[in-house]
């Protein structure tokens, strides 16, 4: 396989000093739905979204031909070099932008919708996936061969950036009209409350002639001052004009402040990207929404900064231990003394009511999921084998010499061959206009479900900042090992993302969230006194016998993270427990310090309300991977350590056919 690159002819370097993006390179998104009403308008959005797919699929597999023949060219890589090889195939940057261009150009009817700038960009999506394949990260690791993506998962067609230092320069998706113009459109004259009508009016091109120093000229889009819109041109070869989306700006209290934010300052605009999302309602199956890329932090309610601000005046130490069903922290003052405050413990926990919503959530979907296998099987009913049930009743009336009955929906299993292999593919299967409506409807309420989850976490971390300040500590453990253990469970609670949801605000409050290593700690194992307080994983209290205190397992390691020091903040490995502090800790506040380790003594301790879907839901027993099958029994102990918490991982049991327990 050889590509050629022909030599191309470039300017000089630019004099002009190089643009950087304001405030540290800080960006932002806003969330803009399209009013897409009109059907010429939605066929040209569907054929848009088509042709990038054409174009992105056709690059892709480009791509993954070229990483085989890289990887297999091993006697070439060794004598002349990786980066010679990469080159002599096009596995570069540059070289997919060629490829883009090329199927860009060679087609017949692409260049109608799409142009050569969202190509390039498509592009680069595909070649971040591949670079991320041959070169490893920071921790040694690579990611998986680069495989082409499902129409069902193409969401984004990414914009390119405008030019911060020539005037009026969008080469794809950019947004005209001002917010004023908008307000003013839409509250008649300012006299009422904005209220946008559900078909939403196109706007229209300004006309005529725009006096400036030079002369009149030809008004366009740049003079356009009215509603806020999406425009594109549309493809060098299109002639249907520009592609104008109306925009729907968002409404409900305390969003003004929030628009306001994103939409004023035009000048800080700096992307638009289109994007579609599954939305059954909707006509053609798809929502289609902009999203606004803004130079300069997202929005902070009032209520958020005064939060933020009061966090970052307090002067505390805490520690946060995350457990599958629950979250502990634990902080104490600095200083150590009593004067300057009293142990706080927090406990995120799940009531009967987030319980039984949940369980109500579970039965929803595990109706979706019977309702989509229901139509697949009878719509394919020649892929399917007839049960034992409707064997054995075929049998009877076959034995008192009755007609067979026609079976339009069979019960058993996949006809597959000898060795599993379904005979005709899932993605062969032909499905229904209710299967794809029913699995649209899916899609949108997992997409609502991972939204809900997310707003719990960052309402969770900031109760938990404003509380204990954002000095925080927390054990780096590694989730995956949960998820071989428990499985669907850590989905819902996500312990990975209140972690890093706390992380974040710790970040806006002016503190840090440190990461300290379970290896060279072994907080569970501890008491407050330096005691080695031995206990297994089915153990949830904590009981010394040199000292007598007793308490909580998950709030006495968070106590304990509190008092860890790490040499170098980077690096979890350097950490060691400070358990002078701990012990004198102990001593100052007494049994304040064990009535704060035996329940939570902050009067925010469970889940926000609204924020379902999150919760555990109900089990018989805990469940385990799907290869160990389930378990009705107590959670085993702790296994061996499998990985140095440095970055480096280690053999982990749930890759093998049995997953191991110690």
């Amino acid at each position: 396989m050889q590509y050629t690159q022909a030599q191309r002819m470039c300017r000089g370097k630019n004099k002009a000093p190089k643009w950087t993006r304001p405030d540290d390179g800080i960006v932002s998104v806003m969330v803009l739905p399209l009013a897409v009403i009109d059907p010429a308008d939605l066929a040209r959005l569907e054929k848009l979204f088509g042709a990038m797919w054409s174009v992105k699929r056709a690059v892709q597999r480009d791509a993954r031909a070229r990483v085989d023949a890289y990887w297999a060219a091993f006697r070439e890589r060794n004598e002349q070099g990786a980066k010679a090889v990469r080159q002599r195939l096009g596995l570069s940057r540059e070289a997919l932008e060629r490829c883009a261009y090329r199927h860009l150009e060679s087609s017949g009817h692409l260049k109608h919708h799409a142009s050569k700038a969202l190509a390039m960009h498509m592009a680069d999506e595909v070649w971040n996936g591949v670079q991320r394949h041959l070169f490893a990260d920071s921790t040694g690791n690579r990611h998986g061969r680069p495989r082409v993506g499902r129409w069902y998962d193409f969401t984004r067609i990414p914009g390119r950036a405008r030019s911060h230092t020539i005037m009026n320069k969008w080469e794809t998706f950019r947004l005209v009209g001002t917010f004023q113009g908008h307000a003013i459109a839409y509250t008649d004259g300012g006299r009422r409350t904005l209220m946008q009508p559900r078909r939403m009016p196109t706007p229209a091109k300004p006309d005529g002639r725009i006096p400036t120093d030079r002369g009149p000229r030809k008004a366009t889009w740049w003079d356009h001052t009215g509603p806020l819109a999406v425009v594109f041109a549309g493809g060098p070869d299109g002639g249907r004009g520009d592609l104008v989306l109306p925009v729907r700006i968002p409404q409900g209290p305390g969003q003004e402040d929030r628009v306001r934010h994103f939409l004023e300052a035009d000048a800080r605009w700096h992307k638009v990207d289109l994007v579609r999302r599954r939305k059954a309602s909707a006509p053609g199956g798809w929502a289609y929404e902009a999203h606004l890329m803004v130079l300069g932090p997202g929005y902070a309610s009032p209520a958020v900064r005064q939060m933020r601000q009061h966090a970052a005046g307090l002067d505390r130490v805490g520690g946060v231990d995350g457990n599958v069903s629950n979250l502990s922290v634990v902080s104490f003052p600095a200083s150590l003394d009593p004067a300057d405050g009293a142990p706080e413990s927090s406990e995120i926990v799940l009531t009967e009511e987030d319980r039984v919503r949940l369980e109500r959530e579970a039965k929803k979907r595990r109706g979706r999921a019977r309702a989509l296998e229901r139509s697949r099987r009878a719509t394919n009913a020649a892929q399917y084998g007839l049960s034992k049930r409707q064997t054995a009743r075929a049998e009877r009336r076959a034995s008192r010499g009755l007609t067979s009955k026609t079976v339009t929906m069979p019960g058993g299993g996949r006809d597959a061959r000898s060795d599993g292999v379904p005979k005709q593919a899932f993605r062969r299967d032909r499905l229904s206009h209710g299967y794809r409506e029913l699995r649209a409807r899916q899609a949108e309420a997992a997409a609502s479900a991972a939204e809900c989850r997310r707003h719990r976490a960052r309402a969770v971390a900031r109760e938990i900042v404003a509380v204990h300040g954002p000095h925080l500590t927390v054990e780096d453990c590694d989730i995956r090992t949960w998820y071989r253990l428990w499985g669907k469970c850590l989905s819902q609670t996500t312990p990975g993302m209140l972690i890093s949801a706390l992380e974040t605000e710790c970040k806006a409050a002016g503190g840090r969230l440190a990461r300290a290593s379970t290896w060279s700690t072994a907080l569970s194992q501890h008491c407050l006194c330096g005691k080695r307080v031995t206990k297994a994983l089915r153990d949830r209290e904590h009981k010394c016998i040199a000292c007598g205190l007793t308490g909580k397992r998950d709030l006495v390691s968070a106590a304990l993270t509190a008092f860890v020091d790490l040499a170098d903040p980077d690096a979890p490995k350097t950490a060691r427990l400070d358990s002078a502090r701990s012990r004198h800790a102990q001593i100052t506040y007494g049994e304040g310090l064990e009535e704060a380790l035996s329940e939570s003594t902050t009067p925010c301790q469970n889940i926000p309300r609204g924020a379902g879907r999150v919760a555990v839901p109900r089990q018989s027993g805990a469940s385990a991977h799907r290869t160990a099958e389930r378990r009705d029994r107590a959670t085993p102990d702790e296994p061996r350590n499998t990985r140095d918490h440095a970055g480096t991982p280690g053999t982990r049991p749930a890759c093998s056919p049995q997953l191991t327990l110690w």
